[in-house]
């Protein structure tokens, strides 16, 4: 039965891949139900109120645990979902200082009823077809690196320079128990993984975490060296969840309270943030996972896109933020994950978390960050099918690479990316090779980019 509904035999995959791949991807992105209300309980709305890290714990880890179990049974692919990075971040300090919390949420759910339309009119299936395979390619390679970049800062490896932007370790040198546990767990992921050692990459993230505990617990690490998550044995294993949040939105409230253009401003800076986020995460991870057909296209795009606009509304009714499509989903890819099953087995255990909280507490980003770097590591291999003999297509890819871990956006490097591609064709009198799509979606990066020039102008 699982074989038929998951296509496995057709993908070439096993339910113990699956399983592998499933609970790797949540190792990878399970730091999202800490991290997320640390973000939004950061911030005040525009009454000064704070929303609640318990009832946002517990928002975050329902929404993802159901938006990711949607995506398997609708899209039978292997991506876990949870409230996006980038768009909480709107949400807390570009919506909340104008609007209620509830207002706030209200346009999350909008986003995400934006985006099923875009996905069941076929228009969002439309915009990514558009997309010229070579740019496609070099999506993936850019969120490559940008994962990689994310792996390499979390643990410490890579951090902020005085001189320079970024630089070795937080002085200029690998200083700290943090950093040592990421190199070992690097080095000790490589190794198992070149030597074909299935599991490589749980095996790894186990194995590092419970080393961590021990540090952690020996050699008395100063408090805060770890980051978001302090490796230690959880003085207990179950914790009651608060479901307080759910269902507080107001879904037009905040065209009342902030104005329309602000609140406009707002919306169409998630649609666009959510549609290509998602939109370059997909490409990337199916195009990684061997899901990509001869002609750039995902299988069952149309109900993927669909799930991850749905996912969004759940996001907004849950007060998490818009959930989305995670990177790190290319970290079960990587474990060997090629259907919904995987995606089941991550929703699985993301339900765990809302009784097993203090388990996720346990995993600190030294152990899970090595997994973003291998696997960063493996998509940029997709850089051969990037013809970079022709310019037409080598300049805007090499813009899409750079931007993505430059800007510490995936959409900024789909957006640059798009408008250079559209920019080189015209220039050389190509305009017949530019769909009409990918014309105005230039168009709308370009509203995208100089979004502060035109709240300026109409503001």
């Amino acid at each position: 039965m699982l074989d038929r509904f998951f296509e496995l035999t057709a993908r070439g995959t096993t339910v113990g891949r699956e399983v592998r791949g499933g609970v790797t991807t949540f190792m990878a992105m399970a730091y999202i139900v800490l991290l997320n209300p640390l973000i939004l309980a950061g911030a005040t709305d525009v009454t000064g109120a704070r929303l609640s890290i318990a009832q946002l714990t517990t928002s975050t880890a329902l929404a993802a645990a159901v938006s990711t179990v949607l995506m398997a049974v609708v899209g039978n692919a292997p991506f876990g979902l949870a409230a996006g990075l980038g768009l909480n971040a709107v949400v807390a300090y570009q919506a909340a200082p104008f609007m209620t919390w509830a207002e706030a949420m209200g346009l999350v759910v909008l986003e995400g009823i934006v985006i099923i339309v875009l996905a069941v009119t076929g228009l969002r299936t439309l915009i990514m077809n558009a997309i010229p395979l070579a740019l496609k390619h070099a999506i993936s390679v850019g969120i490559g690196l940008f994962i990689a970049l994310i792996g390499l800062v979390d643990a410490g490896f890579v951090g902020r320079g005085s001189g320079t932007p970024v630089q070795l370790g937080a002085t200029g040198h690998l200083t700290g128990w943090p950093v040592a546990m990421f190199c070992f767990g690097l080095l000790l992921m490589i190794a198992l993984y070149v030597r074909r050692t299935p599991g490589a990459i749980l095996i790894s993230i186990v194995v590092t975490a419970a080393l961590c505990v021990l540090v952690n617990a020996v050699a008395k690490v100063p408090a805060g060296s770890w980051g978001v998550v302090t490796p230690r044995v959880p003085e207990r294993l179950v914790a009651a969840p608060d479901f307080g949040l759910l269902g507080a939105f107001d879904l037009f409230g905040g065209f009342a309270r902030a104005g329309v253009l602000t609140a406009t401003v707002v919306l169409f800076t998630l649609v666009l943030s959510g549609l290509f986020d998602a939109m370059g995460t997909i490409i990337g991870v199916s195009d990684e996972a061997g899901l990509v057909d001869r002609q750039g296209q995902v299988p069952r795009l149309g109900r993927i896109l669909t799930a991850d606009g749905v996912a969004g509304v759940i996001g907004g009714v849950s007060s998490s933020s818009a959930n989305t499509i995670f990177v790190e989903s290319a970290t079960g890819v990587g474990e060997g994950a090629r259907t919904g099953l995987a995606s089941v087995v991550t929703g699985a255990l993301l339900a765990l978390t809302l009784l097993f909280t203090p388990l996720a507490e346990v995993v600190p980003a030294a152990a899970a960050a090595p997994a973003l770097v291998l696997v960063g590591a493996l998509m940029m291999t997709q850089s051969r099918n990037v013809p970079w003999h022709d310019l037409d297509v080598a300049v805007p890819a090499f813009v899409t690479i750079a931007l993505m871990p430059f800007t510490y956006s995936i959409t900024n490097g789909v957006g640059a990316g798009v408008i250079v591609y559209t920019l080189v064709k015209a220039a050389r009198g190509r305009y017949s090779e530019v769909p009409w799509l990918l014309w105005l979606v230039s168009l709308l990066f370009l509203c995208y980019f100089g979004i502060e020039v035109l709240e300026g102008v109409f503001g």
